[in-house]
Formats: C-alpha cells, structure tokens, sequence
C-alpha cells in the first residue's frame, strides 16, 4: 500500500493532468485546427527551455533583431520570431532576477558610463524636434538594445556560452552575406547598378548598402578570431576561415568604403598580434585597402566612382551632412535634434539643400547632432573605456593562452572582440552606428569577457 504523501501528490498530478486535458479538448472544440493543439502541446516544453536556457533566447533576439534574418529571408516573416524572442527574453530576464535571482546584476565603469548616455537620450526625446519619430526609435529599437547589454554583460558567464556566441554570430554573417552575393551574381535589388541590397522591396534596413556593410562589417572580426586562434575546434576554425571570406565578399559587393575600412581594421589587430614587425603590418594594412578598393570595384560606382573629378558626389555630400550636424548642435548643444531626428531636420540646417533629407553616415556626427555636446562626449567616453579595457584584458591574457594557463576560446573571443571595436571605430567614421546594435554588442561582451578574465588572472 503506498504512503499517503505518496497518495496525495498522485492524486494532485491526476487532478492536473485531467483539468489540462479538459482545457485542451474546449480549445480544440472552439478552433478546431491540428495545429492550435500542436502549438498548446509544445508550449510549455518551449516555457522551460526559455528559463532554463535565458542565455541562448537573448543571443537569438539580438541576432534576430541585428541581423534582420527575418528580411533576408522572407519566409520567416509570418512567425513573427523577433517578437517571440523579446518576449520570451523579458519574461527568462525577470524570472532569472526576480524569482530565481541566478542572475547576479553588476556595473563597472563602461555599464556606468552606457548607463549616463542611456539617460541623456532618454532626456532628450522630451526636446525632440520630432517626438513621434524618436519615441518610435527610442521603444522599437534602443530600449531593446539598452536591456540586451545588462542581460549579455550579466548572462554570459561560461566559456561554452561565448564559443556559441561567437559561432552563431559568424553563421548569422554567412547567411546575410551569401545572400548579398548571390543578389549581385543575379543583379537583385542593385542600387546605382552595382551596389548590392537584400529586401528592398519590403523595405528593410539591408535594403541600404552602407546599412548592409554595416550588418556585414559586425561578424568579421569574430571569423577571424576562430580562424587565428589556435586551440579552437576544427569545425569553429573552418567556420572562420569560410565566414571570413564570404563576408568579405558580401562587403565588397556593397561598394562601400566603410565596410572595406572595417576589413581592413579587423585584420590590422589580428596582424599586430600575429606579426613581430609593426612596419610590416603597416604596409600590409596599406596594401590590402588598394586590393579591396580595386576588388569592389569603387571606381565603377555612379556616386563616389572614378568617373567623378574632385571630391565626388558621396564625399561632398557627406561633408554638407557633416556641417549640418554641427549647426544641430550648436542650436540644441545640450540635447541635440533627439533620436532618429536628423533627416528630418537635415532641411534646416543644411546649406545646400538638393531636394532631399540626407542621413548624416558618421558615428559620431550622428551622435553629435542627436544628443548635442553632453551626449558626444559621454559617448565618446563610453568607447575609449571600452577599447581601453578590452586591449588591457586581451594583453593580460595573451601570455597565459601563450603558455596554456588561458583557454582558446576566452582569447580568441577577447582578440575577436578587440578588432571589432577598431571595425566600428574605422567604419563608425562613414556609416551611422552611434544608436544601432554593434558597439552596444562588443560592449556587452567586451565586459562578459573582463569578468572572465578578471577570475582567471587572480588564479
């Protein structure tokens, strides 16, 4: 006879196997379709692994939400999975931090300092020339962004994690990318006739080619790292060797020059560490800007091309955007024209006006313009911190992985990490990521990494 604690808790199960049941039955009974139960059924399996794994549901909402998978390939659209994952990352973030606390929240000086930009953009919509456009920046994509930096930072705390971090950053990239190269082999979506965009026709944000070098220009550096880094698997080491390459050409096909200065950044900091001669790394550097230039084809393009004389149409044009980010700041030097205000207001400050709102394509005009002169150098700031420590943190590791006291995998992440912000800082200068996802990304995990380093080198 089985005990009565025994009984009980089998009479609860019963209880709540039948009360699920009748509630499926009166589900299906009201929409009778094989796929609500289908979707009812795995609902709960779904529930479970959002909280138990919170780390892999936050990496597919910003890889997701960054990469814009969902536009690149259409077919996705109808599940509506970047809505999915932010709800699923809100609801893993407050069960983690709230009922759990397995999360263990953190600042250090660089969280600090996001923390004093964060508040001065949020200041700042109140002053918005246009409050609708930047209150719609702000809650559909900058709000995400600021949680996905403390949940990152906070989240990723073992070496597994950051080995599928940067895998599937570098598998993200080759997807994008290979549908760039596949559009220009068949003259899909070309801007000016040889410059290559993904979805235009549903107006995605790959539908820019800058934006798409922009996307292309993140994952780079992280091939690279699984490329160089040995000690890493052999399926993560030819992953990086055939990411880097079929990202670069997905770069190359958009023509654009701060995608090709990202290329040839990223690769500068894996050389500077992999060759004695610092001469010799200058050189290359210099040599393989010429290759790519003449690679992608620069003088073929209508704007920018070789056909121009003088400073040509896209470099004047960005030097007119340029000085309309300053007379912006200097109308509004302590809140600037608020997010996602400055086309609208390029017609009002611009001097030359040609019929049509401009974006600003620099990193940091940008934030000049939308956040005045406080937000600039918070912002700028922010990045050196980030640089500074994380070239701190890849110089202290370097001798322990050289001596095996340091795993392939934190290095090479640290290493992979290091190069990008030199991507963003290179590129930073002619396409506009002051508020979109790749510094916020390589800051989240400059600092995942810092935290890891910091245990190991007390060891």
């Amino acid at each position: 006879m089985m005990p009565r604690s025994l009984q009980e808790d089998s009479r609860v199960k019963l209880v709540i196997a039948v009360a699920l049941s009748c509630l499926l039955s009166s589900v299906w009974f009201v929409v009778p379709h094989p796929l609500v139960i289908t979707v009812l059924a795995i609902v709960p399996i779904a529930l479970v692994l959002v909280l138990k794994l919170p780390f892999i549901v936050c990496l597919g909402f910003i890889l997701f939400s960054f990469f814009r998978l969902h536009e690149a390939f259409p077919m996705l659209m109808p599940f509506k999975i970047p809505l999915l994952m932010a709800l699923a990352s809100l609801a893993a973030l407050a069960w983690h931090l709230i009922i759990t606390r397995s999360i263990k929240p953190f600042l250090t000086p660089e969280l600090s300092w996001f923390l004093a930009f964060f508040i001065l953009v949020t200041l700042g919509i109140a002053f918005a020339s246009n409050r609708g456009l930047a209150i719609a920046a702000y809650t559909g994509s900058y709000v995400k962004i600021a949680i996905m930096v403390f949940a990152i930072a906070w989240l990723i705390r073992t070496e597994k994690e950051f080995a599928i971090a940067c895998n599937m950053i570098v598998i993200c990239g080759i997807a994008i990318a290979l549908v760039a190269v596949n559009n220009k082999a068949n003259g899909i979506g070309l801007v000016e006739g040889t410059r290559v965009t993904i979805g235009r026709d549903i107006d995605s944000i790959l539908g820019d080619p800058n934006d798409l070098a922009l996307v292309l220009s993140f994952p780079i550096s992280f091939a690279a790292g699984l490329a160089l880094t040995k000690g890493r698997s052999r399926f993560s080491r030819c992953l990086g060797i055939a990411g880097y390459f079929v990202i670069a050409s997905g770069i190359i096909a958009t023509q654009s020059r701060g995608g090709l200065l990202a290329i040839v950044a990223v690769s500068s900091v894996f050389a500077f560490y992999k060759i004695r001669s610092k001469l010799l790394v200058a050189c290359l550097g210099g040599v393989g800007m010429l290759v790519l230039i003449v690679f992608a084809g620069i003088s073929d393009r209508s704007s920018g091309g070789a056909g121009e004389s003088g400073v040509d149409e896209s470099a004047q044009g960005r030097l007119y955007a340029w000085q309309a980010a300053f007379k912006m700041a200097n109308t509004h030097p302590f809140s600037g024209v608020g997010l996602d205000n400055f086309t609208m207001n390029y017609f009002f400050y611009s001097a030359h006006w040609d019929g049509m709102n401009h974006a600003v394509h620099s990193t940091w005009f940008g934030v000049l313009a939308e956040t005045g002169y406080i937000g600039l150098w918070v912002f700028l700031v922010l990045v050196v911190k980030t640089v500074k420590s994380m070239y701190q943190t890849v110089n202290k590791l370097q001798p322990l992985y050289e001596r095996g006291l340091c795993s392939a995998v934190l290095f090479g992440s640290a290493l992979s990490i290091l190069a990008g912000l030199a991507g963003f800082i290179a590129s930073g200068t002619f396409l506009t990521q002051g508020f979109t996802w790749p510094i916020y990304i390589l800051l989240a995990l400059s600092i995942a990494v810092g935290q890891q380093a910091k245990k190991l080198i007390k060891l």
